[in-house]
């Protein structure tokens, strides 16, 4: 279901049908969480199972982004604020081959670093009970929020730096480092009941309800980045 929603979404996206596109990448997420923990219930986890398991990711949370993220890009270089940028025409950002714009080419390396963090991930031992970068659903949740910020938020400021050139390339970079660097991120996968053992967790999930309710779409990007913090600050601490 995982790969079959991922395959939805990336024709979705390849049509220009962002909002589908960002439907399915989430119901993908969801199966994606469920089937590890059914197998593990039903014990029939296996080494078959976890291949499938980032080969399906790599779909959903590798190329559906890779392409939500194109089709920003490209939509940013035709928004009438990029009139106004101090790059002119000529420069890198107007080079086209044939028909096609070469700029938004820069969304596509999301699904290469994606690729790179799957592989990674299956041979890293340490990544049991936390994640070394930051997981690619976690990335992909982060990409299909923003043309959902476009759709469905009214705040002005939040379109515009999904409009903006600069934001999206940036965003896109950083993601790409953030999924491969060393950065040890924290799981949800609770060992215990204590609040006392588990408080960096329990603020991550009081920090995402609150934002969703408060901001809704617009939260999602800024709960992405605060889990960054948050493990960065959970590890300094221990």
């Amino acid at each position: 279901m995982n790969l079959f929603c991922g395959i939805v979404a990336v024709l979705a996206a390849a049509l220009g049908n962002l909002q589908t596109a960002a439907l399915f990448v989430l119901l993908g997420i969801f199966f994606d969480f469920f089937d590890g923990f059914a197998a593990r219930l039903l014990k029939v986890d296996s080494e078959l199972g976890k291949q499938l398991d980032s080969l399906a990711d790599m779909v959903t949370s590798g190329v559906a982004p890779g392409l939500v993220m194109y089709q920003l890009i490209l939509r940013a270089l035709n928004h009438d604020s990029f009139a106004t940028s101090f790059i002119e025409k000529g420069s890198i950002i107007t080079w086209e081959l044939g028909d096609i714009q070469l700029l938004p080419f820069i969304g596509f390396l999301l699904p290469i670093a994606a690729a790179y963090r799957l592989a990674n991930f299956n041979l890293d031992e340490r990544q049991s009970t936390t994640f070394i970068g930051l997981p690619t659903p976690a990335m992909s949740v982060f990409v299909i929020s923003l043309p959902l910020i476009l759709s469905y938020s009214n705040v002005e400021l939040a379109q515009d730096l999904v409009q903006n050139i600069y934001v999206l390339i940036g965003s896109t970079l950083f993601l790409c480092f953030v999924m491969n660097t060393e950065i040890a991120l924290f799981s949800l996968k609770f060992k215990s009941f204590s609040i006392k053992n588990n408080w960096i967790e329990v603020l991550f999930i009081l920090l995402v309800i609150i934002g969703l309710i408060s901001f809704k779409f617009i939260a999602i990007p800024l709960i992405i980045v605060f889990y960054i913090l948050l493990s960065m600050l959970k590890k300094g601490i221990s």
